[in-house]
């Protein structure tokens, strides 16, 4: 007997659009970082803003750029187009540029591991462009690059000039924008074993160890956070993009333009404080968790399994029965040929009311092709003969 052909598909999951109130608490109600110029405190999960003040100001946000370096160097790596063991060769551009730095030198060689310690740990301008240079190409490349990321990303109030967020002209972000890349870099969760290091050595076994001490002193002190990144500059003022992580509660914060670092601090803990004292989240999939199997219409192949490409939960206030939120499956009538990012479905969560509280759009994160001849006629037989 011939057998039909199946496979297990990994889908891409977007919220679309939250149906709760966007921000929960307002500023006006509830002023959590008094002394910032603009701030989000948003569940990582769902990406359901907790709290927001100021959230879509455009603002230079200093070296909190990096974010959205590190970004870029964690999928080229998941693109296999880079290894973490690749030796960068330093150029003259890299090892001239100023501020936090680890001292590259021209045509020094250091691996991409050690670079990102760098960039993570040290907040380190230098290797920072000598990462870009080696993924891009060349420095302006690399801007094009994350300038492109950020459109795909829907960051609307984000514009880059640079890898690094060194003070220039028309290099700006917000808020909201930080929150919604910190939240996509930490889909690599090995990320935050770089950003986690309090402090680590770069050319330990060499004539000039270099000592790098995190710039984000709460990796030390606040229970659970493990990163991202802090940014400071004269225009810019003390920033900070937050995450913590209590049981599988994951939370970021993000204040910007604060008057010093013991104030941004402050505001950052009493942010997280605030989110973890108040709420949780319950998981309705695991990563990997089967959330379908769909027949595909003279597909090749004609049955997917869908699963979680990472857990899926919705935020709750404490005390709330997890059982009143319900989940609702749609799949379109699926027929080949589908391109990857294709949406095949849509998942919708409600509670007791019937209120969608979250809608999730599913969309194929592969190229489904239309079957051939050959495949068509062993269906026809498989049907016959099963």
């Amino acid at each position: 007997m011939l057998k039909r052909i199946s496979i297990s598909v990994f889908i891409s999951i977007f919220v679309l659009s939250l149906f709760v109130p966007r921000a929960i608490i307002h500023a006006a109600e509830l002023d959590l970082a008094p002394n910032a110029k603009s701030a989000v405190l948003m569940d990582a999960d769902t990406g359901t803003i907790i709290y927001e003040k100021n959230s879509h100001e455009k603002l230079p946000p200093a070296s909190i750029t990096k974010v959205m370096t590190m970004l870029l160097v964690m999928e080229s790596i998941e693109q296999k187009k880079l290894k973490l063991t690749d030796s960068v060769t330093v150029s003259e551009n890299a090892s001239s540029k100023g501020g936090s730095q680890i001292f590259l030198e021209p045509g020094e060689s250091m691996t991409v591991h050690d670079l990102l310690k760098g960039v993570a740990i040290g907040s380190a301008n230098d290797a920072s462009v000598a990462l870009a240079e080696h993924i891009g190409g060349t420095e302006d490349n690399f801007v094009a690059m994350m300038n492109k990321r950020a459109v795909q990303l829907g960051l609307k109030d984000t514009k880059f000039q640079n890898p690094n967020g060194l003070p220039v002209a028309d290099h700006y972000s917000s808020a909201y924008d930080i929150a919604l890349l910190s939240r996509e870099l930490l889909k690599y969760p090995e990320i935050t074993k770089y950003t986690s290091m309090y402090q680590d050595y770069l050319r330990q076994d060499s004539k000039k160890p270099f000592w790098l001490v995190n710039t984000n002193k709460l990796v030390r002190f606040y229970q659970g956070l493990d990163g991202l990144k802090t940014g400071f500059t004269t225009e810019a003022r003390f920033c900070l993009t937050a995450t913590a992580k209590r049981d599988n509660f994951r939370v970021i914060s993000v204040v910007l333009g604060e008057p010093d670092s013991k104030m941004r601090n402050q505001e950052v803990s009493k942010m997280l404080d605030y989110a973890f004292s108040q709420y949780t989240n319950y998981t309705f999939y695991k990563k990997g968790d089967l959330i379908a199997k769909v027949e595909v219409d003279k597909g090749e192949p004609e049955e997917m399994l869908i699963r979680a490409h990472h857990s899926m939960s919705i935020l709750m206030k404490k005390g709330e029965d997890p059982k009143q939120y319900k989940k609702v499956v749609h799949f379109k009538e699926l027929k080949a040929p589908i391109k990857q990012g294709e949406t095949i479905g849509t998942i919708d969560f409600t509670n007791k009311e019937g209120k969608v509280v979250t809608h999730l759009e599913i969309t194929s994160s592969r190229d489904i092709q239309e079957a051939s001849l050959w495949n068509a006629i062993q269906k026809v037989f498989t049907d016959i003969f099963k």
